[in-house]
């Protein structure tokens, strides 16, 4: 590989696996904790010794977010969070205004524990809603309700965070164009500074794949997508991600990041990793131990799987992350974050994709156009 290569910002990633029941939709590294007592404190020591062994590959850089996700993370405590959060300082430099997200569930919700989770130092919550119905959030096997929906998003509200997010779905079982716009407007209602609002989509080993619901047909999925594009817009949200909305100036920082392709630390039951080292002029990624009970067997390490990306794997890496972002792509970004040149092969890609209209290209920068982010898998797959 050329020496080109330059590393980008970095966040870390936090994983907590437990949840209070599997939803039948979800294939997230989680586990229903079926009444059972958290090892809370005892993995709590793991990550903090997870990331004293994956600290040393970054060495005095920055971390400038970090993401505690899940599973169900409110599921800790408050207590539990701040010991994680200051195991964490000691381990790496974190910057003075780094963005912290909590993901909490509204059926895990308590207005003190949300209050508690602000002086442990958490500055932005994200809130697993998927719907304002209480018969959809059945179907999708949630915990909570409508009115426990909305209680936690006005709480979010009221408390000292500099931001936070709610999640919808779209798509869901036997919805319809009226279900999914009542949603919205619930969502808008409350005011989140963010809104995920993402379609679902039925992967494997989940239980919608084993026993499939009847989803929404596609030309409703689209005109769902358009209309609520619209909803949103008219409220004053931007789209800057192919699934994320957000008030000016309130975008995740730590899923900006992703998409840069930016670099990111991730500790925690089958967390992912990817590191670029410039010295050695390569990128690297680890996957750690993905089940609980093995990730705290101290007679193995944390790490699954370390592995150099190879040079002709990384362009469809970030093309695949870059293209999610609605913002132009800077043409530069990608010798500086691949350490590589456009090849033939690559450059013949893009051309294809602007060819077809799925990608505007100007001397500085390509980015999606509106028909690309309708057909973003078809775009994708021009990348490979």
């Amino acid at each position: 590989m050329p020496q080109y290569l330059q590393a980008p910002p970095l966040s870390l990633y936090i994983h907590i696996p437990w949840c209070v029941q599997k939803c039948p939709y979800c294939d997230f590294n989680s586990h229903g904790q079926k009444n059972q007592r958290l090892p809370e404190q005892e993995y709590i020591s793991h990550l903090l010794d997870d990331l004293s062994i994956d600290a040393e590959l970054v060495g005095n850089r920055p971390v400038t977010s970090i993401f505690i996700g899940g599973g169900t993370p409110s599921l800790f405590s408050a207590k539990g969070i701040q010991r994680l959060l200051e195991g964490t300082k000691q381990r790496v430099k974190l910057i003075s205004d780094a963005e912290i997200t909590l993901e909490a569930n509204p059926g895990t919700f308590e207005r003190q524990k949300f209050a508690e989770y602000v002086q442990a130092g958490i500055t932005r919550l994200s809130i697993g809603v998927q719907s304002f119905q209480t018969d959809k959030l059945k179907k999708l096997g949630r915990i909570h309700d409508a009115d426990q929906a909305v209680l936690a998003a006005n709480t979010a509200s009221q408390i000292e965070l500099n931001s936070f997010n709610i999640d919808l779905m779209h798509g869901l079982p036997e919805q319809t164009m009226q279900d999914a716009m009542y949603d919205l407007q619930q969502g808008i209602k409350l005011k989140p500074p963010h809104l995920s609002w993402y379609q679902l989509t039925i992967e494997p080993n989940t239980q919608f794949h084993s026993k499939p619901p009847t989803l929404p047909e596609d030309d409703l999925l689209w005109d769902i997508q358009q209309q609520g594009d619209q909803l949103l817009q008219e409220a004053g949200y931007e789209q800057y991600e192919i699934s994320a909305y957000s008030q000016p100036g309130q975008q995740c920082q730590h899923n900006l990041n992703y998409w840069r392709f930016g670099d990111y630390l991730g500790i925690g039951c089958g967390a992912h990793g990817k590191i670029t080292q410039p010295e050695q002029n390569q990128i690297l990624r680890t996957v750690k131990v993905k089940h609980p009970k093995g990730y705290m067997d101290l007679s193995r390490g944390y790490c699954n799987e370390k592995k150099v990306v190879a040079p002709d794997e990384l362009p469809f890496e970030f093309f695949m992350n870059r293209f999610r972002l609605v913002e132009p792509c800077p043409k530069s970004d990608y010798t500086r974050f691949t350490g590589q040149k456009l090849d033939t092969q690559t450059q013949a890609n893009l051309n294809h994709a602007i060819d077809k209209g799925l990608l505007m290209d100007s001397q500085e920068h390509w980015q999606v156009s509106p028909l690309g982010r309708r057909y973003l898998n078809t775009l994708l797959e021009m990348m490979v």
